[in-house]
């Protein structure tokens, strides 16, 4: 059930700049792969997108919005979902021969992989994921998806498919002009180690998640 209660704040204005385009051949399929930044104010960030295929057409091209986790995408962690998720998203994707990912430079909900770190020493002495934020003075989540949806405009998209378990993500696209037709769950099979880790998320933060 979505939360009600819980407030987002319009998403951002972004200028956005393409920076670099080029071919990427990947074990899951033949991709094309985009680096761009998103400029809103003084502050830019950064994303990298894998294009499969042409996104023209009925129905709307699957779309994954992820948030960068150097330690579960490239050290394996099992305190989390974030691997599997992205290659559950890589894998429907070049199945389906169309689609986007979109991987955004967020560590840990946006608070840096630092202070990521430091949350996870407060969650070895008992706080969960978000108390763990809270108690080093962030939010709960930071991520506000502007540069996302500029991405989906720069590629001409006012429809998509989301593989996604948030439905702030989907507030978010839908705020920005452009259409979730679709939202595909992209629950994995989860280890021991990261229950705890989803059950917070389903409880706290509205992730549509079932099992916990």
């Amino acid at each position: 059930m979505l939360h009600p209660q819980k407030m987002m704040a319009a998403t951002p204005v972004v200028t956005l700049f393409k920076v670099a385009e080029a071919d990427f051949p990947s074990r899951y399929g033949h991709f094309r792969i985009f680096g761009f930044e998103g400029r809103n104010g003084s502050s830019t960030d950064e994303a990298v997108v894998l294009r499969a295929g042409d996104l023209r057409g009925d129905p709307p091209p699957l779309v994954r919005i992820h948030s960068q986790c150097l330690t579960g995408d490239v050290f394996h962690s099992l305190r989390c979902d974030c691997r599997a998720q992205l290659e559950r998203s890589l894998a429907m994707i070049a199945d389906e021969g169309r689609g986007l990912l979109i991987y955004e430079h967020k560590e840990g909900r946006g608070i840096g992989l630092l202070n990521k770190l430091r949350a996870y020493a407060l969650q070895d002495d008992g706080a969960d994921t978000v108390e763990a934020n809270e108690i080093l003075g962030f939010q709960a989540d930071l991520r506000d998806y502007g540069l996302p949806a500029e991405i989906l405009h720069y590629f001409g998209l006012t429809s998509v498919r989301l593989l996604s378990n948030n439905p702030d993500k989907i507030r978010a696209l839908e705020r920005a002009g452009i259409a979730v037709t679709e939202r595909i769950p992209c629950q994995v099979s989860s280890v021991a180690t990261a229950e705890e880790y989803l059950r917070t998320k389903k409880e706290k933060m509205g992730h549509l998640l079932e099992g916990f």
